[in-house]
């Protein structure tokens, strides 16, 4: 692990960086008591923290024969396996709801076919499967035939992480959309044997994993979720890893907090000083934590905060 130096409220501080070029920013300003380090995993160059994932995907794809990957997307898995596929000379196609993200224009810049369809991102999900079987391709989603490889590439930060901090911090705040991210972090940390609690931070109201809990898990309705310019990377009518990544929690001793637009944008304002440009949604695991800690009062501890799109 290599090491930049970057700023921090006007103190210079060591920012590690891991093998794909991501770093870890000392922010223990942030919350009284608590050591806040913020992993910018919005430096992989789509922008995304699927970044890894996709890579993952689109090597084990390759090494199947296969040329040509189909993803559905809100934007960031999309951006992701655009790059991804460019570097390996592999044809993409992401399906991506009519309205949401930029309209695709970053993954047509970035080489890959978009798919434009009406409805939520489970209807796009849907259509790319439909696409996938048509044109003989792989279904690249998350919960696709290479799942196991979504998750293998989401789980690199633990290791990440342990190589800068040596030891388990007190908690990781993570986003939640489909869930992929939570289970993968769970696995590697439970290979890793570190004990550390995970908090999963979505849209409230918006997505069945903070509706659900602490509860079974259950869908939302199609027509319960409202997406907007901020959340929309969080919103889910049925998050498709939902029940495990729920399961995953529970088993660390953590929580599933709800966060509103304005909480979004609070949290996004809050990292300027550290050099860190997320969208508001990108910003979601530090919203989280900035909630609960006026909740609960002063907290302790390392905890730290997963950044996951620009």
């Amino acid at each position: 692990m290599s090491t930049e130096t970057l700023t921090s409220a006007g103190a210079p501080i060591d920012a590690p960086i891991d093998a794909y070029g991501t770093p870890l920013i000392d922010a223990a300003d942030l919350v009284p008591g608590a050591r806040v380090l913020i992993k910018d995993e919005t430096r992989y160059a789509s922008g995304s923290h699927k970044e890894p994932a996709a890579r993952a995907v689109v090597a084990r794809a390759a090494a199947d024969g296969y040329r040509h990957v189909v993803v559905a997307t809100c934007g960031n898995y999309g951006r992701a396996m655009a790059m991804a596929c460019r570097a390996a000379g592999m044809t993409c196609t992401v399906v991506l709801p009519e309205g949401w993200s930029d309209g695709g224009a970053w993954m047509r810049d970035a080489g890959a076919h978009v798919h434009l369809v009406p409805g939520s991102y489970e209807d796009a999900v849907d259509e790319s499967r439909r696409v996938a079987a048509e044109e003989g391709a792989v279904d690249g989603n998350v919960d696709g035939p290479y799942a196991d490889a979504v998750f293998e590439g989401h789980g690199v930060v633990v290791p990440a992480l342990r190589e800068a901090l040596g030891e388990p911090p007190a908690a990781l705040w993570v986003p939640v959309g489909n869930g992929t991210t939570t289970i993968a972090v769970h696995r590697r940390m439970r290979a890793l044997g570190w004990s550390s609690v995970i908090n999963g931070v979505c849209s409230a109201g918006n997505n069945p994993v903070v509706t659900s809990w602490p509860g079974e898990y259950r869908m939302l309705p199609p027509d319960a979720v409202t997406a907007s310019d901020h959340n929309q990377p969080l919103v889910n009518w049925h998050a498709l890893q939902g029940a495990e990544a729920m399961a995953a929690i529970a088993d660390t001793g953590g929580a599933v907090f709800g966060v509103h637009d304005e909480q979004l944008i609070e949290a996004r304002a809050a990292l300027t000083p550290y050099g860190a440009s997320p969208t508001a949604a990108g910003a979601a695991a530090l919203a989280g934590l900035l909630a609960h800690a006026r909740a609960a009062g002063p907290l302790s501890g390392t905890h730290v905060v997963l950044l996951s799109g620009r």
